[in-house]
């Protein structure tokens, strides 16, 4: 019976891998495939699509903004989410309770909502621009980082923080060298996280956005309607394998800590 469903549950894992992983292979495989009109046949190696990708103006300024976006978004929305979680240690927990309560409204709210939303406040105010763009971003990526630095947050020792202002540290200097190192596991998680969800984003950033300017979302769903190129292939493959190594080398740095905290102990 043990080994019946042993199996069930490795069949059950295969299937869920597959599921998951199939289209990557089949977007892998399409990069290098030489037939251009029709990718369900194969017409042999070729690298013919990366080497067309980086002398493509449109794809490359598309790739641009969209990385400038995440980066200069993830930071900033970083930077006022850990504020944020800093300052909820010393409020009550009703006042807690009803921030965290907020801060969920953006991640349960839909994104076709959100970007109505803004777009409808932006216009009323100002003419869309790369700016709307980079503060409706700010504004949807900010709870993904609240949420990741709080639980860390929690498991913050004040006492050590109370120390060094015992002992003649400034506040801001006591933060700087107590606090943030003990949360910086979170920060770099909430960071990550906030990057992906503006990297990935499309609804928000299609209402937001102004004429001309595209990130990969918007200019890929634009070309769709023409055909999809074969350097868009190409260029989701190189996003997937860097993806894949930071996170190789994340869990990797993540495991060797908890051997030398191991080791130490």
């Amino acid at each position: 019976m043990v080994k019946k469903k042993n199996i069930f549950q490795k069949i059950y894992l295969a299937v869920i891998l597959i599921m998951l992983y199939l289209p990557i292979g089949v977007l892998i495989i399409s990069s290098v495939n030489a037939s251009e009109k029709n990718k369900a046949v194969w017409g042999g190696f070729s690298l013919a699509a990366y080497k067309k990708l980086f002398h493509d103006g449109t794809i490359m300024n598309a790739l641009y903004t969209t990385v400038i976006l995440a980066a200069a978004a993830g930071f900033i929305a970083t930077i006022l989410g850990t504020l944020v979680c800093i300052g909820m240690i010393g409020m009550s927990k009703k006042v807690r309770s009803a921030i965290m309560g907020v801060t969920n409204i953006p991640m349960l709210n839909a994104d076709v909502v959100t970007g109505i939303a803004l777009m409808l406040l932006f216009t009323r105010f100002t003419e869309l621009s790369f700016s709307t763009m980079m503060v409706a971003h700010i504004t949807l990526i900010i709870p993904y980082v609240v949420l990741s630095v709080w639980p860390k947050v929690l498991q913050l020792n004040i006492s050590t923080y109370e120390a060094a202002l015992d002992l003649g540290a400034s506040r801001l200097y006591a933060m700087w060298k107590v606090v943030i190192p003990d949360i910086m596991p979170g920060i770099m998680s909430g960071f990550l996280l906030a990057f992906t969800m503006s990297l990935d984003d499309f609804s928000v950033t299609y209402f937001t956005k102004a004429p001309g300017i595209h990130t990969m979302s918007t200019m890929i769903n634009a070309e769709y309607r023409k055909g999809i190129q074969t350097e868009i292939y190409a260029l989701s493959t190189i996003i997937f394998i860097i993806v894949l190594i930071v996170l190789f080398v994340i869990n990797r740095k993540s495991v060797m800590s908890l051997k030398k905290k191991g080791a130490a102990a």
